[in-house]
This record gives structure tokens, sequence and C-alpha cells, in this order.
């Protein structure tokens, strides 16, 4: 069984390693045969082979030589819906030997000889898994969000050091910031369209998250596993697993991240009951360093109004950003991919790991009620991983004798 903490000491000590070899990664990473890219994925849920879909759909000259998930179910059943697509299925090079399952999995993709990692697993594993495949020299694609929790976070900004440091190539599945639609408004709202920006709303609501049945035989790692979404350990809650595109969007206009945040939530249309631990709504008002406010909400409630978009308020107008187009899911790994062949520069991981803890500093103000600062909350916010990995590990969430999980109650939980 392995710790993060244990993890993380190993990860530094190979980067450390490679460094002193002298290599410069960026120009070997890709070097065995001309501007063709040995592809992997790390996570192969539905995220995970959609995000494959869309680095083929990129056209680029990439194969998929290997996949890993902690279930081989899932990493098999990925394989078998991306060789049903004829367009994808001379681009899939995955013998069995290289379809890999286990905690440890990952690990193995990071040995398998690929230049570019796709990470895709639930959000708490990310600052782990990002680690490993920065130290390991390969370019990474990593889904949002990028962190849970505070150690998450701080695990992350060391890690885009390093990729900067050996010019690794990161991009991060905050889509909009690769859609030719958002781009040019964005620029024309920086520029002074608006005017003086006045203060922002952010909305993700929407109805409620899908819930998978729990078998008798699944222990209880595996249960929440099985429904990551429902555990703060793994998604952060959906505050922190979907809100963080309006949140991302916010602080790209601004240039940077709220200073303070309080706000209110609750888990108030959906029985948690056996099931996990999230809320059902957060609203939550931030604050950035000159004042400047950002109203936020989020909810999974049916048969309520639903919207994802931003509207930007300034002294000119005001205007509504919505939904992005179908372009920057694929926009974002032509990026990467241009990068890594171009040697431009290129590293979302800096704010995939603000955007991220944004909604994290969030999910602390609704969670206790009061009102949270950023600094102490990146310095002394609490870890939410387990102990150990491993399926006969006991969870951080652990059901009661009624067989429920605990919830963060305002007031009473403690945001550090």
């Amino acid at each position: 069984m392995t710790s993060r903490r244990d993890f993380l000491k190993r990860s530094t000590a190979a980067a450390g390693l490679a460094l002193a070899g002298g290599l410069t990664i960026a120009r070997t990473a890709h070097a065995a045969g001309g501007d063709e890219l040995k592809i992997a994925l790390i996570g192969c849920g539905g995220r995970g082979t959609g995000a494959v879909g869309n680095c083929f759909d990129t056209g680029a000259n990439v194969k998929l030589i290997a996949v890993a998930d902690a279930f081989e179910d899932r990493a098999k059943s990925c394989l078998t819906n991306l060789r049903k697509e004829p367009k994808y299925a001379a681009r899939i090079d995955v013998p069995e030997d290289r379809i890999f399952s286990g905690f440890d999995a990952y690990q193995k993709v990071l040995a398998s000889g690929v230049d570019l990692v796709l990470v895709a697993t639930p959000p708490g594993f990310r600052p782990i898994h990002y680690a490993a495949a920065i130290a390991a020299g390969k370019h990474v694609f990593m889904e949002k969000p990028c962190c849970v929790d505070a150690p998450g976070f701080r695990s992350l900004m060391k890690t885009n050091k390093l990729a900067d440091e050996r010019g690794l190539k990161v991009v991060v599945g905050l889509q909009r910031r690769h859609s030719k639609d958002y781009r040019p408004k964005i620029k024309a709202i920086q520029d002074g369209a608006l005017g003086e920006l006045s203060f922002f709303r952010a909305y993700w609501d929407g109805g409620p998250i899908w819930i998978r049945k729990r078998l008798p035989e699944q222990t209880e790692m595996e249960y929440q596993m099985r429904n990551w979404y429902h555990f703060v350990w793994l998604s952060g809650d959906h505050i922190v697993e979907q809100h963080v595109h309006n949140l991302d969007v916010c602080n790209w206009i601004k240039g940077g991240h709220p200073q303070k945040a309080i706000g209110m939530g609750s888990c108030h249309c959906r029985d948690n009951r056996g099931v996990g631990q999230i809320y059902d709504n957060h609203s939550v008002e931030f604050t950035y360093k000159d004042g400047m406010k950002l109203f936020s909400q989020c909810r999974q409630q049916a048969n309520t109004w639903s919207s994802v978009s931003q509207f930007i308020h300034g002294t000119k107008g005001v205007m509504e950003l919505a939904t992005h187009g179908p372009d920057g899911s694929v926009g974002e790994h032509a990026d990467l991919i241009r990068a890594i062949h171009n040697g431009d520069k290129q590293n979302d991981g800096w704010y995939g790991a603000t955007s991220s803890f944004t909604a994290v500093f969030g999910r602390m103000a609704t969670y206790s009620g009061q009102e949270v600062d950023w600094d102490d909350a990146v310095a002394k916010g609490p870890d939410e991983m387990p102990k150990k990995f491993a399926f006969d590990a006991d969870p951080p969430a652990m059901p009661d004798k009624d067989g429920n999980y605990p919830m963060a109650v305002p007031g009473i939980y403690k945001p550090y």
C-alpha cells in the first residue's frame, strides 16, 4: 500500500536523478519516430475515453499505445469503445500486456515508452499522477479539476515549476481557454470593450448527477471509487468538479484569483443516505484583491433553473459568455501537440491549479460558513486524501452504523 507522501518523495527523487543526467526532456520525449507521438491514457472512464477521441480528432500523427485504470474492466471497455469507431482503429496499438490496472497502473504506463500522457482519473489523484508524469519526462494533458485540497494544490505548483524547468508541455481540460469562440471575447473584455469591470456572475446550475448502485462484493474503497463524484476526496464536490469551468473564465478575465470567499450551501434535495457526502447547491461571494466581486452559484437539483454561463458586468455594458463550442475540446489537444512539435511554451498547469483551488476555496467557505482567506487556505487547508491506497484500505469518509456518510455542517466544519 502506498501513501501520497511516500509517492511524492519517490517522484522528487526520480526527477532529481533525471535532471542530474543533463537531459533536455522536451527534445527527447518523442525522438524515436519522426513526428509520431505515442500517447497513453490514465483513467479510462467516459471523460478519458473522450479525451483520446479528442486527441485523435486533431488529425495529428498520434498513436495510443497503453491504457491504465484502477479497474481492469474499465480499461478494457474504454478500448472496446474506441475500437468501435472506424476512424480511430488504426491509431490504437494496445496489446494485452499494455492494459494496466490497479493503484500502481499509472507507473507502468509511464514506463511503457509513451511521449504524452492523458490523465483523466478522478480529480483527487490528479496531483499524484501529474507529478509522476513530469518526473518521468512526459508531456501531459490533464483533465480539470487538478486538485481537491490544499496539499494537492501545493503539489501542483511544485510540479508546474519542474515542468517549466524541463521544457515539458502541459494542457489542462479547461477547454474554453482553447476555444476560438471564447478567446476573442475574452480579449475584447480585457481590452476595455465593457469599460471598467464592475463584477462577475457565474453559474453551473443543472439537474442531479448519476449514482452507481452498491454491489455486495465491493469493498468500501471500491464503492467510493466507482461513485467517485459523491466523495470529497475524489471529486472535490461539484463546485470543484463542474463549476471550476466558470470560475476559471472569471479568473482568466481578471488575471488572478480571489483573495476572500464567503458562502453557503447544503444537500437539500438529493437523498445522500448511504450514497455519498457532497452538497447539491453552493453559493459563493468571492472577492478579488482589488475588491471586485464574483457572485457564483452551482446546483444539482431536478426541475430547477438551468444555466452554464458567466456574465461580465462593466461600466459600458454586460456580456454573457455561455457554453463553449466543440472546438475547444479538440483545440486543447491541437495546441498541446503543436507546442510539443514546435517547442513553444505551453504550461496550463499554472492556471489549472489556481482555478481548481479557487473552487476548493469556495467549497471551504460553503462547508464552514466562515469567511475564508486564500493564503490561509493554501497554507493550512486540510488533507482530504486517504492515508493508504489499496482496495482493502479505509477511505477518508467512512459510513456510520446506519451506512450514512459524514457531511460538512456550517458552523462546525473548520476550513483550516
